[in-house]
């Protein structure tokens, strides 16, 4: 039998302080065993888990590995719109003039990551 993507962590300085951002993104739950200031926390989501694990090194590079999205119950622009209001930054926009195209956003601490277009999106182009 093969392997099965067990997490996916992801450094950070604050992990429950980060957790809890996603956890709002993915309107997930962190586990109820992660407290403030713990030095891990744990977001089950569908798939594989998000595992967040303080380390001492801020972020200095692009990230080698990143999460795209794709918004369920809303478009990507409505998608982007309120992951900015809850504390994500656009890095870079590629959305295109015919629709196409994704967002490339970073975490609160700078973590890339892309916003896609919803399923509905893509099968009305």
């Amino acid at each position: 039998m093969s392997s099965l993507v067990r997490h996916v962590t992801i450094d950070c300085s604050d992990a429950y302080a980060l957790g809890s951002f996603w956890a709002r993104v993915l309107d997930a739950k962190l586990s109820d065993e992660d407290n403030p200031g713990d030095p891990e926390a744990l977001l089950e989501t569908p798939g594989a888990a998000l595992l967040f694990i303080r380390v001492p090194e801020k972020k200095s590079v692009k990230n080698r590995i990143h999460l795209d999205l794709q918004p369920q119950d809303r478009t990507r622009d409505e998608e982007v719109e309120r992951v900015v209001e809850l504390g994500a930054s656009v890095v870079d926009d590629q959305r295109r003039p015919d629709g196409t195209g994704w967002v490339v956003m970073a975490d609160p601490e700078g973590n890339e990551f892309c916003v896609e277009r919803s399923k509905s999106e893509r099968a009305a182009q």
